[in-house]
């Protein structure tokens, strides 16, 4: 057995803003709402999604013997994150402007490893960085960190939903688990869904990927396919800077996820006649190596 006040120590050791502990169960609920979002074709292009169901709401699936899944957070709410100046049309998502966060987590998750292995020798593990089929957010939920929002996101008290999550599941108990947060949460509220420039949030807390900037611009796009990016070129926080909990989040306090990239010094022209060299000596160590300079170019002559 592993004492949570060890969890929550060598995590915020690691960096982590909060942490949160919840039993390795199917999350059978959970499931038939995804599956129902799933058959309604709202992970448009992104078919991935459609692999591994059953694996990404039951943790014991992934990891023989599960017991426990530590989920972690981390803000990263910076300035940009408040919004940008009205007519930008090269506007990027805060959270990739920074080092890419699955490098970085997966390293402050060893961390947090390392000190519970140097207690239990023989504790068995695995580390996850949205990299793999396990549905963070409704672990996250289920440990007490937050509530699902209207915008599909978690989002948090003090945080807001500007908080990338990282997961240890492992084979030990813990002696004190978290339960999901009660008595908060979005009310009346729907400034996400208003906001949204193509109306992808839907009213049971989905996103139709079809219609979100953020996938559109990142994630394949379907033969013959066209909605307005609103000035984005990679991702999109609109639905985010909004929220009621982000406006009053404190920035972020973590150096690792300082931005590298000034965005509001980098116009259409700048990016249209960006250099592969140019782009990689700016941009090499962020997400937005995933869609790549062509694409970028592509999102900017879409938004003009």
């Amino acid at each position: 057995m592993i004492s949570r006040n060890l969890i929550i120590n060598a995590a915020k050791d690691a960096g982590f803003d909060m942490v949160g502990i919840a039993p390795a169960i199917s999350l059978h609920d959970e499931y038939l709402h995804f599956s129902e979002w799933l058959s309604e074709g709202c992970n448009s292009t992104l078919t991935y999604m459609e692999r591994n169901t059953e694996k990404r709401f039951d943790a014991a699936k992934l990891v023989e013997g599960a017991q426990s899944v530590v989920v972690c957070g981390v803000a990263y709410l910076s300035e940009i994150s408040r919004g940008y100046p009205e007519g930008c049309r090269t506007k990027i998502a805060s959270y990739a402007l920074a080092r890419d966060y699955h490098i970085t987590i997966k390293e402050m998750l060893s961390n947090v490893a390392e000190q519970l292995k140097a207690h239990s020798p023989n504790l068995r593990f695995r580390i996850f960085t949205d990299s793999a089929p396990l549905s963070e957010k409704s672990y996250a939920r289920r440990a007490g960190l937050g509530w699902i929002g209207r915008n599909s996101l978690l989002v948090t008290p003090r945080h807001g939903s500007m908080l990338l999550l990282g997961e240890i599941v492992m084979d030990d108990v813990v002696d004190e688990y978290d339960s999901p947060m009660e008595g908060v949460g979005c009310g009346e509220c729907r400034r996400c869904v208003e906001a949204c420039p193509n109306g992808a949030i839907r009213d049971n807390r989905t996103v139709d990927t079809r219609r979100c900037i953020s996938c559109r611009t990142i994630e394949p796009m379907a033969s013959g396919e066209k909605i307005e990016l609103d000035g984005w070129i990679f991702g999109c926080d609109k639905c985010q800077s909004v929220c009621p909990y982000n406006i009053k989040a404190p920035l972020h306090t973590n150096p690792r996820f300082d931005p590298v990239i000034d965005p509001l010094v980098l116009d259409s022209d700048a990016w249209l006649e960006m250099t592969d060299e140019e782009f990689s000596a700016i941009a090499s160590s962020t997400p937005m190596t995933r869609a790549g300079l062509e694409r970028i170019k592509g999102n900017v002559k879409t938004g003009e």
